[in-house]
């Protein structure tokens, strides 16, 4: 699992792609925060709070994560190498994870470099250090763990086509049903207020870790949903 994991991850940075989803992630959170006018910019709003990043961010993720991930199986498949990587002395679990942390790591590399905006935040405080960090935390904890559901549901769209642009948009739609979907559903109450169908969304479950309370169903959703997608990428590289 380790080789292939290193694999993924010099292979994203022996080209443009590792800097170029790093830099992207940057550059857009940064313009819209800092530079364009509008409800997300910090220095407008004049409150020392992340909140307008941790709200943007999943925008980001949805398209980002899909971009990185689309590659992942569709470019083996395309080019006859899924075959090779099947015969070496590795189950198909460890060939699945090994491509998930690789693209995983990628992720959270462009997310580190966003703690700027953390220490920029407590300067700015008045008066200084000013800021919610138990939200601060819980946000982050919530992004990683939104970071981790993205990239599984991207390794799985990668392993259904050859075709890199259809693992994209097929990634970046079943990403968007489960984050947006199910609170879109819940506005139209569909099912009656019996049934709380927003909290089968990840929206719901990262707005309350980004409340700064680390409640334990939150963090066991986001990993039965990592969980299931890794599975049925498993399942799927076995059938074929």
């Amino acid at each position: 699992m380790f080789s292939i994991l290193k694999k993924e991850i010099n292979s994203f940075f022996a080209t443009t792609i590792g800097y170029l989803v790093i830099a992207v992630f940057l550059v857009l959170n940064g313009l819209f925060l800092w530079v364009f006018k509008g409800d997300f910019n910090i220095l407008d709003n004049g409150f020392a709070d992340l909140s307008a990043f941790f709200m943007f961010a999943p925008w980001i993720f949805v398209f980002l994560i899909p971009a990185v991930t689309m590659r992942s199986f569709s470019d083996e498949t395309k080019q006859g190498t899924l075959e090779l990587l099947v015969t070496k002395p590795i189950n198909h679990l460890q060939i699945v994870l090994g491509k998930y942390f690789g693209a995983l790591i990628l992720v959270l590399m462009a997310l580190l470099p966003s703690l700027l905006y953390v220490f920029t935040i407590y300067k700015l405080g008045n008066p200084e250090g000013n800021l919610d960090t138990g939200s601060i935390l819980g946000s982050y904890l919530g992004l990683m763990f939104l970071a981790a559901t993205y990239t599984a549901i991207g390794v799985f769209a990668s392993i259904l086509t050859d075709n890199q642009i259809v693992a994209f948009i097929g990634a970046v739609l079943l990403c968007f049903l489960i984050y947006f979907g199910f609170e879109g559903l819940s506005n139209y109450n569909i099912f009656g207020s019996a049934i709380p169908i927003e909290k089968l969304g990840m929206e719901w479950h990262y707005k309350s870790m980004s409340r700064g309370v680390i409640d334990t169903r939150d963090i066991l959703y986001f990993l039965s949903v990592t969980t299931v997608f890794v599975i049925l990428t498993q399942l799927k590289l076995k059938k074929q």
